[in-house]
């Protein structure tokens, strides 16, 4: 089986679960994704997203399509797979893919901010806010004086902010829309609206049924404590 498969990310609402606790979830529309290749050694699955002009696609890539007879695809990812003895050139696969209750791993693009300040980049406190402070948000001295008498490789500083591949692990799948290829995962996930992210099967956390509750740990109770407590009037009953 494919570990992934490609989305877009829709924007974030809230449900409610059977219980009508509020639970804040991101709306991910995944799929329809199209076979284009089975890779071997290793083993992997080549699938694209979203349809694209032809005129916008460079010529070796529009010669590959035109090869498969396929349409052209505007975003292209390979995936591993266990085994591709279930896929073929052409096929499709849409949000089926995953069911309520299974643990993925989302892959994109996180919003880019620019250039920005020490304070905002990462988190500064900054300088005295008074008027004869002359260092509100200035990063201030950066390196040593005599030796090493320059500034040391991986020093928090002011640049770029934003626009770099992030992966949130362990979100959980709490609706699946087939009819329209929705996927309802609850938090959040990085990248802005209609942003492009992969979204993957954990491999850290298996698959845990909705409606399975969590069982209430019962924390042992200090004898020491609770003779203290009652010494004290202060005992639990």
């Amino acid at each position: 089986m494919i570990q992934g498969l490609i989305g877009k990310k829709i924007g974030m609402t809230q449900i409610f679960d059977k219980d009508g606790n509020i639970i804040p979830v991101t709306v991910v529309k995944v799929g329809p994704c199209t076979v284009l290749e089975l890779k071997e050694n290793p083993r992997k699955v080549k699938i694209g997203f979203g349809e694209i002009k032809e005129s916008k696609v460079k010529k070796p890539l529009l010669g590959f399509f035109k090869k498969i007879a396929l349409s052209p695809m505007k975003v292209i990812r390979e995936f591993h797979s266990a085994d591709n003895k279930d896929y073929q050139v052409g096929q499709e696969l849409k949000s089926d893919f995953f069911k309520p209750g299974d643990y993925v791993d989302l892959i994109g693009t996180t919003i880019g901010k620019g250039f920005q300040g020490g304070m905002k980049r990462w988190n500064w406190v900054g300088g005295p806010g008074s008027h004869g402070s002359m260092h509100h948000r200035r990063i201030g001295s950066a390196g040593a004086s005599s030796d090493p008498s320059k500034v040391l490789k991986g020093q928090n500083m002011p640049g770029h902010m934003g626009a770099r591949s992030m992966k949130i692990q362990g979100l959980r799948v709490m609706e699946v829309d087939n009819e329209n290829n929705v996927v309802f995962v609850k938090g959040a996930i990085p990248g802005h609206r209609n942003a492009i992210v992969s979204i993957l099967r954990s491999k850290k956390k298996a698959f845990k049924s909705l409606d399975e509750k969590q069982a209430v740990v019962k924390h042992k109770v200090n004898p020491m404590k609770q003779s203290k407590a009652a010494a004290k009037g202060k005992a639990k009953a």
